[in-house]
């Protein structure tokens, strides 16, 4: 497909720099208002984009590596644990007494919507520079990089010039509206992106809102113009548009009942790596993420804990 993919080799870890943390994510049992408490049902589990795509890969069975940070705290204990049972090496992985474990608080109406969120990624600005540099040895043994945007501008700077000197190709994560204009000026050493629509006007500087198939594919092929390599843009239950220099398509969503949106970006973005470090065709490997990601709408946490590549091909889209 393209002239650098046969660097892709699944026989070696995915090496993965960004965001751990708790979620905390409350779904109201009725009409959501200001100034009272709702009935809800709260579920608590284990987050952040770098940390989901690491779980998602490994219970694929792909090796990973998770450079992250968490605090010197009991919720940074149980993390470290968790994802260490799930397969994933922490060896890695940053402590640091200046902030606690990261967190996330989520908000989702009766109908499973994302009504508010709020995070606190501060324990991310350890991973600095130095902690990259250190770790400089990760990136010539690894197949692929994975990077989120809750890193600090100069700690991606630096992990996109070591994948460089590997010659690792680099899958970014725009992560939120927020956060996604930190990828603009490296998109020409991107690989694989994967926005929604919302981050996508952000990365291309879109005048107006992307709010159909027809936009969002114009979208994708922009990306693809700036220097990245594979742009999928993604539209909730308008299904998703993707692009390279050579082909362009259009993948329509599973039709499911939300039980809980999160992680559900982070699942797609794993399955369509973990489909390309094993030649799978990019088409089917995008509607393998398709699949992974409405698996997980369906479950209560942010990675469904059995998902394999069979559990994915039972409910492709065809």
């Amino acid at each position: 497909m393209f002239a650098d993919i046969h660097y892709l080799n699944s026989e070696f870890p995915v090496l993965v720099i960004g965001s751990a943390g708790l979620d905390v994510v409350g779904r109201v049992k009725s009409e959501l208002k200001s100034g009272v408490s709702t009935p809800s049902h709260i579920r608590y589990s284990f987050g952040g984009v770098a940390r989901n795509v690491s779980e998602n890969l490994a219970r694929l069975g792909q090796k990973v590596i998770l450079l992250t940070a968490v605090g010197n705290d009991h919720i940074g204990d149980q993390l470290i644990q968790q994802a260490n049972n799930a397969g994933i090496n922490v060896d890695y992985i940053q402590r640091t007494s200046a902030n606690p474990t990261g967190s996330y608080i989520a908000v989702l109406n009766n109908n499973g919507r994302l009504e508010f969120a709020m995070d606190d990624m501060r324990t991310t600005r350890v991973l600095t520079r130095e902690y990259i540099l250190k770790n400089s040895e990760l990136f010539k043994q690894a197949s692929l990089l994975f990077l989120d945007s809750n890193l600090p501008q100069e700690t991606i700077k630096t992990a996109i010039s070591q994948a460089k000197r590997a010659r690792l190709l680099i899958c970014g994560d725009p992560t939120s509206v927020s956060l996604a204009s930190k990828l603009k000026p490296f998109l020409k050493n991107i690989f694989l992106i994967t926005p929604n629509n919302t981050e996508a006007e952000i990365l291309c500087g879109s005048p107006r809102p992307i709010k159909n198939r027809s936009q969002a594919l114009a979208a994708a092929k922009d990306l693809v113009s700036r220097g990245v390599k594979i742009a999928i843009i993604t539209m909730a239950e308008l299904g998703l548009c993707y692009a390279t220099s050579e082909t362009s398509g259009y993948i329509p969503a599973i039709g499911t009942d939300i039980l809980d949106p999160t992680g559900a970006g982070d699942a797609l973005t794993s399955t369509v790596l973990f489909a390309l470090l094993n030649k799978i065709p990019l088409d089917d490997a995008v509607r393998l993420g398709v699949s992974a990601a409405s698996l997980t709408l369906r479950y209560q946490g942010a990675v469904v804990p059995d998902l394999s590549l069979e559990k994915l091909y039972d409910q492709l889209v065809m």
